[in-house]
């Protein structure tokens, strides 16, 4: 199963990153995520390591050490204070210590990245700062290609997903499109207000139409779930959008590739795999309604 070997592979990750008393212990290898079986099923626990659990304020007067995650993690410095550092002046600390242990653990990353990137998936998330992919998924840089927006909303007349998602399928040849929503979701929350919020409501209007399609349902849930509905409702009809265009349908018939609806849990780091199948039926008749050819 795809969410459980990336798991594996993130639990191997976290072993070879984790500094060694001898540094000939730090021979540990990973198996390339070209090996990985990839195919999702039902949901699986990500085992995510925490790295201090101390505020942002606390993280400000701190200088980094290696955590077991292969993130940069926090220890006080003697000498400093939080008002001599910005929250960009420790992001940079941050990455200055991130960069120097990832390669002197895994020599090669760099330079392999610098010559190219071959991802096997394209993740379409919500650009809610609890939601990072790599993270979640346990990966390293180069392994997902990703695209992110409020409440991850695919329209199909949106230049930026088409963009990204043409790239991604057409010439990086992606194995697998994930389209992830999550639990806590701001504009899942905003479309089920009727507050005025400007611009972002012309963002948000997929959603309200979700909404106003499934009102009788929706109102008859508790807050909790309704707004857990909808974030199912959302993420199929992104998958929907998908399955809806040329590029990506072509590549399912020619090259098997996979679309994949899941949301994640903020609150405990789970991710949840939706049921996306479709009768044969549906799906001829979508190819012959969208299906174009040269």
């Amino acid at each position: 199963m795809l969410l459980q070997s990336i798991v594996s592979y993130g639990a191997a990750l976290l072993v070879a990153t984790v500094p060694a008393i001898n540094a000939q212990d730090q021979a540990l290898q990973t198996p390339p995520l070209s090996q990985l079986p990839i195919s999702l099923k039902n949901h699986a626990k990500n085992h995510l390591l925490d790295s201090s659990g101390k505020s942002t304020s606390e993280h400000s007067a701190n200088t980094l050490t290696l955590a077991t995650n292969g993130t940069a993690s926090t220890e006080p410095t003697a000498g400093t204070s939080e008002e001599q550092k910005t929250p960009v002046a420790v992001a940079f600390e941050q990455n200055s210590h991130w960069r120097r242990n990832l390669a002197e653990l895994q020599p090669e990353l760099f330079k392999k990245l610098g010559r190219g990137q071959s991802p096997e998936i394209l993740w379409i998330g919500c650009a809610d700062s609890r939601c990072p992919e790599t993270t979640i998924l346990g990966l390293q840089p180069g392994d997902i290609f990703c695209h992110r927006n409020i409440a991850n909303i695919l329209v199909p007349t949106d230049l930026n997903s088409l963009s990204v998602i043409q790239y991604a399928v057409q010439y990086l040849k992606v194995k697998h499109i994930i389209v992830c929503g999550h639990t806590s979701c701001g504009g899942i929350a905003a479309a089920l207000a009727n507050k005025k919020l400007g611009l972002i409501d012309t963002w948000l209007m997929p959603l309200r139409h979700l909404r106003a399609q499934n009102s009788k349902m929706l109102e008859a849930l508790p807050e909790k779930e309704r707004s857990l509905k909808m974030v199912d409702l959302n993420v199929r009809r992104s998958v929907a959008v998908l399955m809806e265009n040329p590029v990506v349908m072509e590549a399912m018939i020619e090259r098997g590739l996979q679309l994949h609806g899941v949301i994640y849990d903020v609150g405990s780091g789970e991710l949840n795999e939706l049921d996306i199948a479709e009768d044969e039926e549906i799906v001829e008749e979508r190819k012959k309604a969208f299906k174009v050819e040269e």
